[in-house]
């Protein structure tokens, strides 16, 4: 399991593994990475390969920025890239500028060796276009696909527990402990040596108009 791993890795301070995440946009790569730097107790942080390129000449500077920052962190840092064959394509056979060249050979010099500060973690929906070098770098693979039918299925429950019948169910308890009329009175009779119930005239009174008002007491 990469999160019992991970999570491992840190506590014993050893060296990192890195990973790659590649499928079709929307399988949860983002959560996933979120989730496991908060599983291991890490910090995390995210960029995104498209924002690269257009930076130009500063592009060299912030990568070693990044990574200079990335090493300062106690609990080490998940520094998870998304849309990284944005920036990390072949040098070869890619027509990419030179700045971008540069900035992908800085990224490659400051991920040469396994850090016991950060841990890389790459999404790709398209992992053929990247350089060579950076298949060197990567120790893991996670294969994210779209759901099949009993996911959708299982996905489509729960939402439509938690959005649509919890509070359809939650709102029916609070008719029966408290109902009201469209004056904002409390229907039904209270007896003197039961619980006493604000009603909206007295909240408002008061000064408690729009505040959630505890029913009941003595």
């Amino acid at each position: 399991d990469i999160a019992i791993a991970t999570r491992n890795t840190r506590n014993n301070r050893s060296l990192y593994r890195n990973i790659l995440m590649y499928g079709p946009p929307g399988t949860g790569k983002t959560l996933f990475a979120k989730k496991l730097a908060m599983h291991s107790g890490m910090d995390y942080a995210i960029m995104t390969g498209g924002d690269v390129a257009p930076m130009g000449r500063e592009g060299v500077t912030a990568m070693h920025k990044v990574f200079d920052w990335a090493n300062t962190s106690r609990r080490g840092l998940l520094l998870f890239v998304d849309e990284a064959d944005a920036f990390l394509r072949k040098r070869a056979t890619e027509k990419i500028s030179e700045d971008l060249r540069a900035t992908l050979n800085a990224f490659l010099h400051r991920t040469g060796q396994h850090s016991n500060k950060f841990m890389l973690v790459l999404a790709s929906n398209q992992p053929e276009q990247f350089d060579w070098a950076i298949n060197d770098r990567i120790d893991e693979m996670v294969h994210f696909q779209l759901p099949g039918l009993q996911e959708r299925e299982r996905l489509v429950r729960m939402y439509f527990d938690k959005h649509i019948l919890q509070p359809a169910t939650e709102g029916k308890q609070r008719l029966k402990l408290a109902q009201f009329d469209y004056g904002g009175k409390v229907l039904g009779n209270c007896q003197a040596d039961k619980r006493h119930v604000w009603t909206g005239d007295l909240a408002a009174r008061g000064g408690l108009a729009g505040r959630r008002l505890r029913l009941g007491g003595r």
